[in-house]
């Protein structure tokens, strides 16, 4: 214990006007597992055509945890990969009723041969994450592949819970999942997203991409297929569920999609006919997404501490494994038009604090890495001048972008790795939020200052490392040796504290 007397104290800060920080290492929560990315739709274009510097920069955005001469971090170092698998609507062109070619997927599968040539542009992501050390990966599925669905599609009907599906081809369903999760040696895999959406076409009579709802009985129903395949094949892969589109539909039982809600109990209650906890290649984890859910903050704060007391009750971890900014959050953020500045960085990081903080979230992943999209949903855009958009201009080469989400998110995931603990953490600081975390080597914490400028200090006998997300700074960091720790105003800051 001498090594590490210091911590499991309760330390207090004191800044010369009152404001403390309060901390207690023996005070733990949930254990932090990844943060992740996916790689739809534009890495299927960006892999396949854009020069290999460009690909090369985006790679090391994401993935690495070296830093440069300075000190300061080179990317965010996602410790979670999230690859979109096919359903063939790519090959179907047109017909495939989805309007955009970005957003249709190949399928591995033509007939019964398998074409590992398929999703190339993917698959040189999902090897640079491996390659970096990434130590997670996923596979999901927005449709199954067309040749096993009831309208030979990979979109659904437009009807509220109709899985399209033809059951009867639900072996070679399992076949194919359990061929491409041990092909690419997926950690996990997320056989269905979103579930509570209908993917149907529109009044154009086109859809937007690959989709299907599904009831919580059928779900649990192909699950349990799925599962078994996995055991009897010996599949390292974990089945991750259920991908709900809405975090309220994990614990609400009244909601506007019966029968594809309370998703908790549904499939972890020891009672349901839909039980999927015993199964022993189920992760014990239910996923759910953030959109729609995050303003105002007693919405987002009641809403998440109610799915962490239901996941608590059921003993299963909670992972947020889909976010970016959508709809008009109660007025307080947009989801269209581009922003690469600080204001929806610290929005996001906001919502990152409360799912980790209140819904004790073990997981947090965003959704596009990349986007070419005049919309807050990429963590990096890829734009031809002037030309926004999933097009022709940014298919084949484009400028890359780096936003201040990008940045804002690698104060959590470059620094609060795999396996440390959330513990007791606050702040007085008025509009700043805290989170802190340990591994019994050192200790991590995430300001998230939405207010003026700052200073802590800090006990002078400890070096402190501090990483800074500001309309300036991208991760800059700085060695604190006399204990005085400024913190901008509108601003993300890590502050990293080394046992010695």
């Amino acid at each position: 214990m001498k090594k590490y007397a210091w911590i499991g104290l309760v330390l207090i800060c004191l800044h010369a006007q009152g404001q403390q920080i309060t901390f207690d290492t023996h005070k733990t929560y949930q254990t932090m597992h990844s943060f992740g990315a996916s790689d739809c739709w534009s890495m299927a274009m960006i892999g396949k055509y854009y020069p290999e510097s460009k690909k090369k920069q985006i790679a090391e955005w994401l993935f690495s945890l070296e830093t440069d001469t300075s000190g300061t971090p080179k990317g965010i170092g996602l410790s979670l990969w999230r690859f979109n698998i096919g359903a063939g609507s790519f090959e179907q062109g047109q017909a495939s009723k989805i309007s955009n070619e970005w957003r249709r997927s190949e399928s591995f599968l033509t007939g019964n041969t398998y074409d590992w040539e398929k999703q190339k542009g993917q698959q040189y992501f999902l090897d640079a994450a491996k390659k970096n050390g990434v130590p997670y990966t996923l596979g999901f599925l927005n449709s199954s592949p067309v040749q096993m669905t009831q309208n030979g599609l990979a979109i659904g009907s437009g009807k509220l819970a109709e899985w399209n599906f033809n059951k009867e081809k639900i072996d070679a369903w399992t076949d194919f999942i359990t061929n491409v999760s041990s092909h690419f040696q997926f950690t996990y895999l997320s056989p269905f997203n979103e579930p509570q959406w209908d993917w149907g076409p529109g009044k154009s009579g086109e859809a937007s991409q690959e989709g299907t709802p599904i009831n919580n009985q059928d779900l649990a129903w192909a699950t349990r297929k799925l599962a078994q395949k996995f055991q009897q094949t010996n599949t390292k892969t974990k089945i991750v569920i259920s991908e709900a589109g809405q975090l309220n539909y994990l614990v609400d039982t009244k909601s506007n999609r019966p029968g594809q809600d309370g998703q908790i109990d549904d499939f972890f209650s020891a009672n349901s006919l839909n039980n999927l906890g015993n199964e022993p290649t189920v992760e014990k984890v239910i996923a759910g997404h953030s959109y729609f859910t995050t303003s105002p903050t007693s919405r987002r704060v009641a809403l998440r501490q109610a799915v962490g007391k239901k996941a608590q009750e059921a003993q299963i971890d909670y992972w947020q494994s889909e976010f970016c900014i959508l709809g008009d959050n109660a007025g307080e953020i947009k989801g269209n038009g581009v922003d690469l500045g600080i204001k929806t960085a610290l929005y996001v990081a906001k919502v990152i604090h409360a799912d980790i903080h209140d819904a004790n979230a073990t997981s947090w992943s965003w959704w596009l890495a990349v986007s070419a999209n005049d919309f807050k949903d990429g963590l990096i855009y890829t734009f031809n001048g002037s030309n926004k958009g999933e097009n022709d201009a940014n298919k084949y080469d484009a400028d890359l972008y780096d936003s201040k989400t990008l940045w804002a998110m690698g104060n959590y995931s470059r620094f609060v790795r795999p396996g440390m603990k959330r513990i007791e953490a606050s702040i007085t600081q008025p509009d700043c939020l805290i989170t802190g975390f340990t591994d019994q080597k050192s200790n991590v914490f995430v300001l998230v200052n939405s207010g003026n400028a700052f200073e802590m200090n800090w006990p002078s006998q400890h070096v402190i490392k501090t990483y800074t997300t500001a309309e300036n700074e991208n991760l800059t960091f700085q060695s604190v040796r006399n204990g005085k720790v400024q913190v901008p105003a509108f601003s993300v800051m890590t502050l990293v504290m080394e046992a010695n």
